[in-house]
């Protein structure tokens, strides 16, 4: 079970990755959209995309833990 202050910090962390996910969500739109693409930048902030969603998974599971397990 957590603290208190464990639930506010990771809430707070929490909040700043899903920024990050956005922010990263109209930069990949942004340059895929200004012909030509930087397709390695692309690759590189999709994939900090995807590693960024799965720490926010693992702190939403954190957070609210599956009842059955």
């Amino acid at each position: 079970m957590l603290t208190e202050d464990e639930i506010t910090a990771t809430r707070e962390t929490l909040r700043e990755l899903e920024i990050e996910h956005h922010d990263l969500d109209q930069v990949i739109d942004h340059l895929m959209l200004n012909p030509p693409p930087d397709e390695l930048l692309i690759r590189r902030l999709k994939k900090r995309k995807l590693l960024l969603k799965d720490r926010i998974v693992l702190l939403e599971h954190r957070l609210e833990p599956d009842v059955l397990a």
